[in-house]
């Protein structure tokens, strides 16, 4: 009985366990599809913007556009999740992200995007992928046993990451042969299986606590307890930081791919791929970073990891060196998100879960979609070069936070 309950134990939290449970298989693997279209369709805006100008700004601005809805819109939407089916509110969000593609689609085979428009639709599709999150997020605790779902949440940032690895190299390959155009359709149609899968999920109706609560009283009330919930602060504090100064690579990695290797799409695609592989590596050896370090050494070393790779992508001019620093840093910016993803999901209870994971959505997003725009600003000025090796001083030291914001314990490891 004892060797039975510790096999079980095992084969629960092994991190192919939440993928038994067809629900969760079945949403997992549509949204793994949604996150092939939606970096293809990112591959697709980066480029047709530095296409369009040579602004280093204006390039910077895509990212902006894309996160800046997560930003502005995960609490709201968090509360809308805690105080609705949030079922529904998940397929209302991905109609509107499904509109939002199909309306960019239209008019790029027309010939009428331009940078602003460009810029005005892709924060439409994050807007709808902002109200989405929550509550696809906060409903995965229904799909897989508790046991699991710290194995379900990092398998969910796995299907990002595989779609990473491979997407945007489809993405730069499919922009270099059939255009943007395609780019744009292959996003809105990849949207279908998500919606579908979500349709047929026959989910037990769960009451809601705020039922007869207001928006605004919701927002405020979730607002409330993550003030005083100060692992959760310390999380987000953390998150913010390294979203601000990571913004840069992500933001940049166009220019990267035009000026500093002198490359097209396919180029930056192969760039995008090399980051996303190196993520799906990250997740993969997530656990046994979590085990053996705790989690304040674990971003320690993250940050110093990103660091020195985003030097080394700024001082290359060589591909080869380029995708290696891009492998090293996407298996840092992997585990550090993962992290924090983590940390907050565990740190809070059910009735506050979708506006807990919103406030983490907002404050990562937002931090990304600031920190873009400053560094598009800085690169305009200054050059990809002397801003990219910027961005690595800065997150060299930025472990030095940790005297003052420790990061809380994760699950069951020590610090």
């Amino acid at each position: 009985m004892t060797n039975a309950r510790k096999h079980e134990t095992f084969s629960t939290n092994s991190i192919t366990a939440p993928l038994r449970y067809a629900t969760f298989r079945r949403i997992w693997l549509a949204s793994l599809l949604s996150n092939f279209g939606a970096l293809s369709r990112g591959v697709g805006a980066a480029w047709a913007m530095a296409q369009m100008t040579s602004s280093a700004d204006k390039i910077a601005l895509v990212q902006t556009a894309l996160m800046l809805p997560l930003m502005l819109i995960s609490i709201p939407a968090g509360a809308v999740a805690d105080m609705h089916d949030r079922r529904i509110v998940a397929l209302i969000a991905l109609g509107i992200a499904l509109t939002s593609a199909t309306t960019l689609t239209i008019l790029a085979w027309l010939g009428l995007v331009t940078p602003n428009l460009l810029l005005a639709l892709c924060f439409a599709v994050g807007s709808g992928i902002a109200l989405m999150d929550p509550a696809s997020q906060s409903l995965v605790s229904e799909q897989v046993p508790a046991e699991a779902l710290p194995a379900a949440i990092t398998l969910n940032d796995i299907s990002y990451n595989i779609a990473r690895s491979v997407g945007p190299a489809i993405g730069g390959i499919v922009v270099s042969c059939a255009g943007t155009v395609i780019a744009f359709a292959l996003n809105a149609l990849l949207y279908l299986p998500l919606m579908l899968a979500l349709c047929l999920w026959k989910r037990a109706p769960e009451p809601s606590h705020l039922a007869r609560e207001k928006l605004g009283r919701a927002i405020i009330s979730g607002l409330h307890y993550i003030d005083d919930s100060p692992s959760i602060k310390i999380v987000l504090a953390r998150a913010m930081i390294i979203g601000i100064i990571g913004s840069a690579m992500v933001a940049l990695m166009p220019l990267v791919a035009r000026d500093l290797l002198l490359g097209n799409a396919q180029t930056y695609g192969i760039m995008l791929s090399a980051f996303g592989l190196g993520a799906v590596i990250g997740a993969l050896n997530l656990t046994r970073v979590c085990k053996c370090m705790s989690s304040e050494a674990a971003i320690r070393a993250c940050a110093l990891s990103m660091g020195a790779a985003i030097a080394a992508v700024a001082l290359s001019r060589g591909p080869a060196l380029t995708l290696v620093a891009l492998l090293v840093l996407g298996a840092a910016w992997m585990i550090a998100w993962a992290a924090f993803n983590i940390g907050v999901q565990l740190s809070a209870p059910r009735w506050v879960a979708g506006r807990s994971i919103a406030a983490y959505q907002a404050t990562a997003s937002g931090a990304i979609a600031i920190g873009s725009c400053g560094w598009g600003q800085l690169a305009e000025v200054a050059g990809v070069e002397t801003t990219l090796l910027i961005s690595a001083a800065l997150m060299l030291v930025s472990p030095l936070i940790g005297f003052w914001l420790r990061m809380p314990r994760i699950g069951a490891q020590g610090e």
